[in-house]
């Protein structure tokens, strides 16, 4: 995630590096490549009013998930 600042491009493609960063975190600590999806969102769910930079600061991260399959 990303906060509103810089073009939609540029934020969509930091959002992905910043994905595909803990995507190989997690690859280098010895999860499966095939276990890891990583996506970016860029700028499209802000969680706080980008309008502030308290704000922008919040919706500058990283998000994960994790799910267990039997």
């Amino acid at each position: 995630h990303t906060d509103s600042q810089g073009d939609d491009a540029m934020n969509m493609k930091l959002s992905e590096d910043r994905a595909a960063a803990v995507k190989k975190y997690l690859e280098d600590k010895g999860v499966e490549d095939a276990r890891i999806k990583s996506f970016g969102h860029g700028e499209e769910m802000p969680i706080a009013d980008n309008g502030t930079s308290a704000g922008r600061a919040k919706n500058r991260r990283v998000e994960f998930k994790v799910e267990f399959w039997e």
